[in-house]
């Protein structure tokens, strides 16, 4: 017996875009036979893991807090996707944004101005930019594969802010701890009311709102969705790949570097060795399940933030696992892809001809 996957002649556009959810009906269903083994109420986990996250306003505003980065990051992979460009590497471009744009707080505490604000997340996005032009420089340069490139990129960039917080940017008033100062004033995100949630959430919506009219209404978005489908119908139309690789990895890596120094001077308010929990690779997942859709992007980052927040909501409730948000988020991009591949191909059952001759002899 041998198993195949056949190219279907047309894929539906139905579920297209019902597969992210089936695939969350079958994480959800998944998950609670999980709990049920590990012995927990299935109904009881699932309601912590993904009701009781906005079931309050001060909840309501950690999801918003954490869907930020998310869908800052998830909005600049989905371009890349469109694509068939892979960056993989957004955690470390996020790490280099916040290194960078805490340069203004760390040497210039004194300084409280607007317009330090606004170069901190200005140098945020050319810190990112920065370190994803390597991955773009290596890929056109010598056609090295993006994705490990970008990958390996991530621990280069964790091991430089790990030297900087414990080295020369301690806080020397921070008992030995391995942190920068503490920001403060301008130098932080403007919030709203005493909870959280800063002006990040409105940029990250502004982003998404242009990026969904440049792929929908201009040609720059044409570029991307002809490369995507095919490079060689793109190189006839006189779209240059390399071109669209460095556009696709400095807009990401900008977008990414922007997550970063948002997430440093607003939940967080200085640099620390560890300023994410992988909203990185996250965004790898809320771009496909957002169908590389910017519009879809955003709705996807509210999800996948609640599935953080429910996380933590369990963990503390019934004591389960840090890693349980990993597991559910693995499992959603695991379904996602094989949702994706059934779209596209179908399974194909046939008997080897060995096979046949055996059982006629």
């Amino acid at each position: 017996m041998k198993i195949t996957l056949e190219k279907r002649a047309m894929a539906s556009n139905f579920m297209t875009y019902a597969s992210p959810i089936i695939a969350i009906g079958l994480t959800v269903v998944i998950g609670g036979i999980i709990f049920l083994l590990a012995g927990y109420n299935p109904l009881n986990a699932l309601y912590y893991y993904f009701v009781d996250p906005v079931m309050s306003l001060w909840s309501i505003e950690e999801v918003v807090v954490k869907a930020t980065p998310l869908v800052l990051i998830g909005a600049g992979l989905a371009i890349c996707f469109s694509a068939n460009i892979w960056n993989i590497g957004a955690e470390g471009q996020l790490t280099m944004g916040a290194l960078a744009g805490a340069f203004i707080p760390v040497m210039f505490t004194d300084w409280q101005s607007p317009i330090g604000l606004v170069l901190m997340l200005l140098m945020g996005v050319g810190g990112g930019a920065a370190w994803a032009a390597i991955a773009a420089f290596l890929k056109n340069r010598f056609n090295v594969n993006e994705i490990l490139t970008s990958l390996m990129l991530v621990y280069v960039a964790q091991y430089i802010l790990d030297w900087f917080v414990r080295g020369p940017w301690r806080d020397p008033k921070g008992f030995n701890f391995p942190k920068s100062v503490d920001f403060e004033g301008w130098q932080l995100l403007p919030t709203y009311g005493d909870g959280r949630m800063h002006i990040g959430a409105i940029i990250a919506v502004i982003v998404v709102v242009i990026l969904a009219i440049m792929m929908s209404r201009s040609m720059k978005g044409f570029e991307i969705k002809a490369i995507g489908n095919s490079r060689r119908a793109g190189a006839f139309a006189g779209f240059s790949y390399k071109s669209m690789t460095w556009f696709c990895f400095l807009l990401s890596g900008a977008l990414a570097g922007l997550a970063g120094i948002i997430e440093v001077a607003g939940p967080a308010g200085h640099l620390q060795p560890t300023i994410s929990p992988g909203y990185g690779f996250t965004a790898i997942i809320v771009a496909f399940l957002g169908r590389l859709n910017p519009i879809g992007v955003l709705m996807a980052g509210v999800l996948l933030a609640i599935s953080y927040l429910g996380g933590d909501g369990a963990q503390m409730e019934l004591g389960v696992s840090a890693k349980t948000a990993q597991v559910f988020q693995g499992m959603l991009l695991f379904l996602i892809l094989a949702c994706d591949t059934l779209i596209r191909y179908k399974i194909k059952f046939s008997v080897s001809q060995k096979s046949t001759e055996g059982a006629l002899v």
